[in-house]
């Protein structure tokens, strides 16, 4: 029986590597992945440097164009409407795609509804995004926050639900858009993640000396995800249990960090790392002792997925898309979000557990994380593209 025939995808996103994001680690695992699976890939993002360019990637055409820093955040880059518009325009008349994936609202993604919408080209969506992932950055009293996050949803369900198939990392997101508004279907398609790249890890190299006992932060160091929670627990537990934090990613907190840890006296055991490559994260989630997450702001969380193949216990906030990471008690545990006493009591649960019981809850977040296979979510959102394309036709 012969193959499906290829598809021409172009995908949106405001967000692309070397911006270090879950929207961003998504949209380049499904990009490669459907590129190796013979797809004509196309990706649109804003440029990184600020300077339009049109470069390969690992088998994808990435048309990065013309942006500018955004005040508000430390790291993002944001296009121009007018800027994006006839740039789009011209990619889409070229390209010609057999259907547009856009993985966010705002301007490259506002112009993916609109311009394929009258080119008549399916579009498919899918929601990264929660007014709480920008609340940190915008200083304004509480009332003015709260009509500016209604506005938000509002502005979200108006373009969204113009698109002809939506979909959102996880069903709790889901349900979240269906409290704010929506009334159209939204499907849950797990990011997922290279299950096969954690197989048969290799073991640490042994220094000769039994390494101290760690919890894990791989994210990005902003406000909403909470790494200074993990810090102040830290200083919280029995300094007898020897555990120290090591944290790995980048962001407005990287200096402030060590400076908090420094005040609370656990400098000598709080390590923040900054960026690092694959084969040094790996490395780390091989050392760890478990994982934590305590952001809240989660519509799914890519580096809990990663700390779940590695067979990692986790720690994670009883907030948004993380519960449905964990078993409480089997593979660790929830914590009230924010509560850094209780955060600390998770951390101590954990490390004075046997060996054994952590080996066992290792086991059980191996088992937990199968159905987020990366291979199941390509071949997931091939279907669902000729679905909207021959729905269109």
């Amino acid at each position: 029986m012969s193959s499906p025939d290829p598809l021409r995808i172009l995908i949106a996103s405001e967000t692309y590597p070397p911006e270090i994001n879950g929207a961003a680690a998504f949209t380049t695992r499904l990009a490669t992945g459907l590129a190796a699976a013979g797809h004509e890939v196309h990706v649109v993002a804003p440029s990184a440097s600020g300077i339009p360019r049109h470069e390969w990637e690992d088998g994808v055409r990435v048309h990065r164009l013309r942006s500018h820093h955004w005040p508000l955040h430390p790291t993002w880059m944001i296009c121009m409407p007018w800027e994006v518009k006839p740039d789009l325009s011209r990619l889409l008349d070229d390209i010609r795609p057999d259907v547009v994936h856009t993985q966010a609202h705002f301007v490259i993604g506002r112009y993916a509804f609109s311009l394929s919408k009258s080119r008549d080209i399916p579009v498919v969506a899918t929601n990264h995004f929660m007014p709480d992932n920008v609340r940190p950055y915008v200083r304004a009293p509480r009332p003015l926050l709260n009509i500016a996050a209604d506005t938000a949803w509002r502005d979200l369900r108006s373009r969204f639900q113009q698109a002809d198939h939506i979909t959102v990392p996880t069903q709790l997101a889901s349900d979240l858009l269906t409290e704010n508004g929506f009334d159209h279907p939204v499907e849950a398609v797990s990011c997922g993640i290279d299950l096969a790249r954690f197989d048969d890890p290799a073991p640490v190299a042994e220094d000769g000396a039994r390494t101290a006992p760690s919890v894990l932060f791989v994210g990005r160091l902003s406000q909403e995800k909470r790494p200074q929670d993990i810090v102040q627990a830290l200083a919280r537990t029995d300094p007898a249990l020897g555990l120290e934090a090591r944290i790995v990613g980048a962001g407005d907190q990287e200096t402030a960090l060590p400076a908090l840890a420094r005040d609370l006296g656990v400098g000598d055991r709080v390590h923040v790392l900054g960026k690092i490559d694959d084969d040094q994260l790996d490395a780390e989630y091989r050392r760890a002792t478990f994982f934590c997450m305590p952001s809240t702001a989660e519509l799914q969380s890519i580096a809990t997925l990663e700390a779940l193949a590695s067979g990692l216990p986790v720690v994670l906030a009883d907030a948004v898309a993380l519960p449905h990471l964990v078993r409480d008690g089997a593979n660790g545990h929830l914590f009230r979000p924010r509560d850094v006493d209780d955060l600390a009591r998770a951390f101590t649960s954990v490390l004075t557990a046997s060996d054994a019981q952590r080996h066992a809850m290792g086991e059980e977040s191996r088992d937990l994380v199968q159905v987020h296979d990366i291979r199941r979510t390509i071949a997931r959102f091939d279907e669902i593209y000729r679905s909207v394309i021959t729905r269109r036709r």
